[in-house]
């Protein structure tokens, strides 16, 4: 009987179904991978912003995990809003018991500008989280955050890149450059290379959950067994279609399209 590649998604829910697990279940899915998830928290929010947040005790996001390893380990797995020290060090000894990929897309802030994770959680998640995942995939916001540098145009991208493989001691980092000016570009830095991704912008506010489809398109296709760079390649591409072919859904950042990828690929 053939395998089919298993992709596991640790993070919070989004009740429109623009970001978080349904997000990140759509992108596996599409993409033709069995999609995992576990809840780190409930959120009360839409297209227009976030009205509310309530973070799952650790103790029974552990037991989420533990039912899913202990069933079925998943080829590779993704962390989005872990929102609390204590939900990050059950993550943290989830991944060290197993050597599978693992790519953290450290969701702080959301595409309506809320904030999505306690102040005190971020010092551990440079120290502790953030070095145990084969890549990081923070947009610019969120690598300002993580490094304490602003950053404005390429140059400053690089030396963020510098903070997260030098100091902070990360395998890899995926700097989403969406938010700067010019053309989307998306930049992979490891130890040995970086590789850098352009395509003309998209002039959308069309945009939520890009970040989570982003990793989570990652994510699936490193479950398939595929190179990072490969992955990344394949992700930028994805999300380029899936911004460019929203669907126009709610009155706020609409989300994007988790299915015109494929689409695209079938007409060609």
């Amino acid at each position: 009987m053939h395998r089919m590649p298993i992709a596991l998604t640790v993070a919070g829910t989004d009740p429109t179904g623009g970001a978080g697990v349904l997000a990140d279940s759509k992108a596996f899915h599409s993409r033709g991978v069995y999609g995992m998830a576990a809840v780190t928290s409930l959120t009360a929010q839409n297209t227009m912003g976030v009205q509310d947040v309530f973070n799952v005790p650790a103790e029974f996001l552990e037991k989420q995990l533990e039912s899913i390893f202990s069933d079925e380990v998943p080829h590779a797995m993704k962390s989005g809003m872990v929102a609390t020290i204590d939900m990050m060090v059950v993550v943290a000894n989830m991944v060290e018991d197993y050597n599978i990929p693992f790519v953290i897309d450290p969701v702080m802030i959301a595409t309506s500008g809320d904030a999505l994770i306690e102040e005190e959680s971020i010092e551990f998640l440079r120290s502790t989280l953030l070095p145990a995942a084969l890549t990081v995939t923070p947009n610019i916001h969120e690598a300002e955050k993580i490094t304490g540098h602003k950053i404005e145009k390429e140059a400053d991208v690089r030396k963020a890149a510098r903070i997260f493989l030098d100091e902070i001691g990360v395998h890899s980092v995926t700097i989403k450059g969406g938010h700067l000016e010019g053309d989307a570009v998306d930049y992979l830095f490891t130890h040995e290379d970086t590789v850098i991704l352009s395509e003309p912008r998209i002039e959308t506010s069309h945009t939520h959950g890009t970040g989570c489809t982003f990793s989570a398109v990652m994510t699936a296709e490193l479950a398939k067994g595929k190179t990072l760079e490969e992955s990344f390649r394949l992700a930028k591409r994805y999300i380029t279609s899936a911004i460019r072919n929203s669907p126009g859904i709610g009155k706020g950042n609409g989300p994007v399209n988790h299915f015109s990828f494929r689409e695209e690929q079938v007409h060609e």
